[in-house]
């Protein structure tokens, strides 16, 4: 009777497994994973050389990994399981209850990027404004899980006092309303309400009045961000998406790095795919240029900055005639000439402190 029941078990097996492999024989490949949003890897082509240099099978193996049957319903079960035996880290992400948020590790050029903010400073005669922005896992250290690693923001905030001509405090604004809903749930991008903090923020330092928050409208409900798509945590609710600016008579051009596009403010058309938060001017571009010929300042602004300044654009374009949002990834361009060539009356370096203390092209600020 043993024998029957281990041949039976053996036999049940062999035809789960051997399903799993007809199955992903017989299934067409997916090129991209919405879920995690981004691109899977596909059948890797065979050469000697690539075999020998051992890309093929590691190319195969995550081919492999990428490609298995109900990818993402086996991800969860594990994920869940995990989470039941007390694991509360999933690729580099903290579940807090009922939020994610993202772990921050010091990077080797932390300090070197710190420096490149004084070399602009002495490239440039106008003013220089600092704003690094703390991540939820400074703001909101007291939901870590309790002994959790993270990268110490507010020691290196310290650090970065007195290198531009004004330091922007956004650490006090953000820990100021700690008790509202200033980061995404299930993504690392402060939401509209922590960037309106921000640009208040923004606008006492250059001792400018900023405008009161506005109605909220909301505009999408299911937004469910990149610490979602990257932990494999896909049972939270997915967060909300507001705005509190209208277009107005704001224009927006993109420069794409092959030509210019008209855009906006918004673009309604993002919140019906997957990366949700580039409803805000569109996702990165190299360049936008904002224009406000009704702005409370005919000033024009040079902002240096990653993507957390998409969602505070808005506020921004409300009080400056023209704006120019420079992403240094894709517009490696020396910034003290640059915001001589269009006339800035100042320049905003506006990061979070997570992006800009491993950003390669931070360079180019002291260029």
């Amino acid at each position: 009777m043993k024998r029957i029941s281990q041949t039976i078990t053996a036999a049940v097996f062999c035809l789960f497994l051997g399903g799993f492999a007809i199955a992903h024989i017989l299934l067409p490949d997916k090129t991209f994973s919405p879920v995690e949003n981004r691109t899977l890897q596909t059948l890797p082509a065979f050469s000697v050389k690539a075999l020998l240099a051992g890309e093929y099978t590691q190319d195969l193996e995550t081919y492999l990994e990428d490609q298995f049957p109900l990818r993402d319903g086996w991800m969860g079960l594990k994920n869940r399981y995990e989470y039941l035996l007390g694991q509360r880290e999933f690729s580099g992400i903290y579940l807090c209850g009922d939020r994610l948020i993202a772990r921050v590790d010091e990077n080797r050029r932390a300090e070197k990027n710190l420096s490149f903010v004084a070399a602009l400073v002495e490239k440039t005669d106008l003013p220089v404004y600092l704003g690094l922005i703390p991540t939820a896992a400074q703001v909101w250290g007291d939901k870590l899980p309790e002994g959790a690693p993270s990268f110490d923001q507010a020691a290196y905030l310290e650090r970065s006092k007195g290198l531009a001509d004004v330091d922007i405090d956004l650490l006090a604004a953000l820990q100021a309303h700690s008790g509202e809903e200033i980061y995404y749930r299930t993504d690392h991008h402060w939401t509209s309400l922590g960037a309106y903090y921000g640009y208040a923020a923004v606008m006492e330092a250059m001792g400018l009045p900023s405008r009161p928050l506005g109605e909220r409208v909301t505009v999408s409900q299911d937004f469910n961000g990149t610490l979602y798509s990257t932990s494999g945590i896909h049972w939270l609710q997915p967060d909300q998406i507001d705005t509190y600016v209208p277009d107005g008579d704001v224009s927006v051009t993109a420069n794409t790095g092959s030509g210019f596009i008209a855009g906006g403010l918004y673009v309604p058309e993002k919140l019906e795919g997957k990366d949700k938060y580039t409803y805000f001017l569109g996702g990165n571009q190299p360049l936008y240029i904002l224009e406000n010929p009704n702005a409370s300042t005919d000033k024009t602004l040079l902002v240096v900055r990653d993507s957390y300044t998409d969602s505070i654009a808005p506020f921004l374009s409300q009080d400056f005639q023209e704006i120019h949002l420079l992403d240094l990834r894709y517009y490696r361009t020396g910034v003290a000439a640059y915001a001589q060539e269009i006339g800035a009356d100042a320049i905003l370096v506006l990061y979070s402190v997570d992006n800009f203390q491993k950003d390669e092209n931070i360079i180019f600020l002291g260029q």
